[in-house]
């Protein structure tokens, strides 16, 4: 049974940040402090329910016209109720045995990604591996008409490859099995659907260009099959990774249910698939600020780095979840009003129309606000020397985006290193030259060649995490050349 409460409002809600310069900027220091506690995290989660209260609020902001009115608790899942997949524990043996006399399909690493998030309604209302109507709906409307005329959002196809020899294997069979890449049974696709895939058209609607380079491209649909395999999905235990992060891996119920058990009245949400610096943490503490300023008691974070493929030179998801958790230690992000889970979905880096999926996804898992920043899910483009995608496109199509219209979005103002009060600020554009911009990429290096950081960008616990990680590549690299020459 859910406990989620509708969210009423006629069309996508925008929390504007307006500048303000009369007011103090309550982030004065370099790392706003806490009480430092340990991180957060889930081996045992207490199921405790309550009632919600239908809060009714007027989310009127004291800047008079970034004002918007929304009657909100928790969020009602896409389709009404979270999916889940995983067949009941009683009736696992059967199922395996099924299972045994149907037709194999292999998974790769990155469709059993696929496998979990399926299974555990994070797309909601999908039931399984997209049949054809269902993806061309995706490809080319980003949304899927439910059957009372109802639309959800699903901008990303979620689908399985087979090629022609698992095409003929599988014949006329109605079900087939999904095997592992370890090789142990994962599912069972039923009533299946086999169709082709024209991955020169799944690539240009998806990214908006065919341009080589594109990394989920070359990783995954490349080297695909030329066919896709459609049916209900149904998976014959919970997905476990066996690395250590499994318990920050948390499903949708799960939680909605923490959410609950914390009373939560407003929940936002933060992807990011970087280490958090101070930048991060002055917008996240800026909008629990602004919750709180509109009138809600406690409003909840969910801090939801991506744990899914990520490009080769993306910081790994176990080192970013040991410098998040020291986040948290130093004090910079509020352990009791914070909550650190893994969104295990795989990373398209496809612009706006990946950033849709990133919000719908948070749906289902309760979060009725999602912030969003400049060129979410974007990169720079693979063979020229800018941008993929317009940094401002994706808080705009998710303002518009169909299917998204029960989510408030939140575009954030811009941080930066401020050099005059060193420190990470937002950016004040009558002082552009007194303000420094540390991109990912520029992070990365000052951890990879030892140097640091401006103070104030990044708190200590965390970057000495990314300095190890760094050092540790080099020594391996030290390792391997030596072996090369020793070999010569």
């Amino acid at each position: 049974m859910s406990l989620a409460i509708r969210l009423h409002v006629t069309s996508t809600t925008i929390f504007h940040y307006c500048n303000n310069t009369s007011k103090k900027n309550p982030f004065s220091h370099n790392c706003t402090k806490f009480k430092a506690n340990p991180i957060y995290h889930f081996d045992k989660l207490s199921h405790l329910m309550f009632s919600h209260r239908k809060k009714m609020s007027s989310l009127t902001s004291s800047r008079g016209s970034c004002g918007m009115s929304v009657k909100s608790s928790l969020i009602e899942p896409d389709g009404g109720s979270l999916v889940d997949l995983v067949v009941p524990e009683n009736q696992r043996v059967a199922k395996i045995a099924e299972a045994e006399t149907m037709a194999k399909v292999k998974l790769t690493k990155i469709d059993l990604e696929w496998v979990h998030v399926i299974s555990e309604g994070w797309a909601s209302p999908l039931k399984g591996f997209m049949r054809e109507d269902e993806y061309l709906q995706s490809l080319h409307f980003n949304s899927l008409r439910m059957k009372d005329g109802s639309i959800v959002n699903m901008s990303l196809p979620i689908v399985l490859a087979i090629d022609d020899e698992d095409k003929e294997k599988i014949g006329a069979s109605s079900d087939v099995a999904l095997i592992g890449p370890n090789d142990d049974l994962v599912g069972i696709l039923r009533s299946i659907e086999i169709y082709k895939h024209n991955k020169e058209e799944r690539i240009a609607r998806t990214w908006g260009t065919t341009a080589p380079g594109l990394p989920y491209v070359e990783e995954v649909i490349t080297s695909a099959g030329n066919w896709l395999i459609g049916g209900d999905l149904e998976v014959i235990k919970p997905i476990k990774y066996n690395d250590g992060l499994d318990h920050y891996r948390l499903s949708p119920q799960q939680l909605r249910d923490e959410f609950d058990r914390r009373e939560a009245d407003a929940v936002f949400a933060f992807q990011l698939r970087n280490p958090v610096h101070n930048g991060h943490a002055l917008l996240m503490n800026d909008t629990r600020r602004r919750l709180l300023e509109m009138g809600y008691k406690n409003p909840i974070l969910l801090l939801h780095p991506l744990g899914g493929f990520t490009k080769a030179d993306d910081v790994p998801l176990d080192v970013r979840m040991e410098q998040h958790s020291k986040v948290l230690e130093d004090g910079v992000l509020d352990p009791e009003t914070t909550i650190v889970a893994i969104f295990p979905s795989p990373m398209h880096y496809a612009g706006p129309t990946e950033v849709q999926w990133h919000a719908k996804a948070r749906i289902n898992a309760g979060a009725n606000f999602y912030i969003v920043g400049r060129d979410p899910a974007g990169m720079s483009h693979p063979t020229e020397k800018r941008d993929l995608y317009d940094p401002d496109h994706g808080k705009k199509v998710l303002s518009m985006a169909p299917g998204l219209e029960k989510l408030n979005i939140l575009p954030f103002r811009v941080a930066a290193y401020d050099t005059v009060d060193k420190k990470m600020a937002f950016f004040d554009p009558s002082r552009a030259k007194e303000f420094l911009f540390i991109s990912g990429t520029k992070m990365r290096t000052y951890a990879r060649t030892g140097e640091n950081p401006p103070d104030g960008f990044m708190c200590p616990g965390g970057w000495e995490v990314l300095v190890k990680y760094y050092e540790s590549l080099q020594a391996e690299d030290g390792v391997q050349n030596s072996a090369v020459l020793t070999a010569r």
